[in-house]
């Protein structure tokens, strides 16, 4: 398994593909990171708001801010990752002959698997390590320790979110076995989960629930469409920024935020931590069911010169 994690890590980190998704990630995020520092650091030099690590993370720009955007394009990375991680091998006309080496079939599948979340977390890491430089530069303090803590959750869960397009790429790679059809079907499940389950959670309340004069009406409604919109990883994400990256958010809805999300206090990390950790369950509740579908559907499978 070490042999074939350390070749697919030179394969990851050498692909033209990749090193462009990179380039594209992090030339926009130091954009955005320049752009929120510019707006904040006036007020900062006069009285350093509280969070202001945080704000530079959540901080609007027409519609994205740097967690928006790394949340935007951190399926694309799974997919890129993913795709061909088993079907390349058949494609290719190669996979007969890595397995007819002293290799098991399982050292196969975890090798690759394990160097695509390596790649992942080492992308990731390094993007925090750069927002906390230019932001440090730039602002003329650095971040507190609280501050940290959140920066480096939302990074590890950064990580288990691109896992699971990853591990959800991986598993059409295997089930198709042809690299385009696998990169479509994981486009499409990208598509499906980010555009349609919102228009789902519009619809569906109204059809279950027709009138909503009463409030035990309207509580039903709203909790239809937070459960709709939950069935995504996309949102369940998103919450998952909500109430990390916004100490004064205490809501898991996004309904809004802005009306009834602002706390005279911050919660603490650990009662933001209490909220936010059903959904990062289930984040790795999904990779884990797509890697085990995968992995057992490979030792299973017949593989022929």
């Amino acid at each position: 398994m070490e042999a074939v994690f350390w070749k697919e890590m030179r394969d990851h980190f050498s692909s033209w593909r990749f090193i462009l998704l990179v380039a594209i990630i992090l030339v926009t995020g130091i954009g955005f990171t320049l752009w929120s520092a510019q707006t904040i650091r006036q007020a900062a030099a006069e009285a350093p708001p509280e969070y202001v690590f945080l704000i530079l993370l959540t901080l609007q720009r027409s519609v994205f801010s740097v967690a928006s955007f790394l949340a935007f394009v951190g399926p694309f990375v799974g997919i890129i990752l993913g795709f061909d991680m088993i079907s390349g091998e058949y494609t290719r006309g190669t996979l007969s002959r890595v397995l007819s080496q002293p290799i098991y079939r399982d050292s196969l599948v975890n090798g690759k698997f394990l160097a695509g979340l390596a790649t992942v977390s080492a992308l990731w890491f390094s993007i925090l390590v750069i927002f906390l430089g230019l932001g440090t530069r730039l602002l003329g303090f650095a971040p507190n320790t609280e501050e940290l803590w959140r920066m480096l959750i939302f990074t590890l869960v950064g990580i288990l979110y691109v896992g699971f397009w990853m591990a959800l790429s991986m598993l059409f790679s295997m089930l198709f076995q042809r690299t385009v059809t696998a990169a479509l079907a994981a486009l499409t499940a990208w598509l499906f989960l980010t555009l349609f389950i919102p228009i789902l959670s519009q619809a569906l309340p109204a059809l279950i629930v027709p009138s909503a004069s009463t409030p035990d009406q309207q509580t039903l409604q709203v909790n239809i469409e937070n459960m709709t919109n939950r069935a995504s990883p996309v949102y369940l994400f998103s919450e998952i920024v909500q109430n990390l990256l916004n100490p004064r958010s205490h809501l898991l809805s996004a309904v809004d935020q802005q009306a009834t999300g602002i706390l005279p206090t911050p919660l603490s990390l650990g009662q933001s931590l209490l909220l936010i950790w059903p959904h990062v369950s289930t984040l790795f509740a999904l990779v884990a069911v797509c890697f085990g579908i995968s992995y057992i559907k490979f030792m299973r499978d017949e593989i022929r010169g």
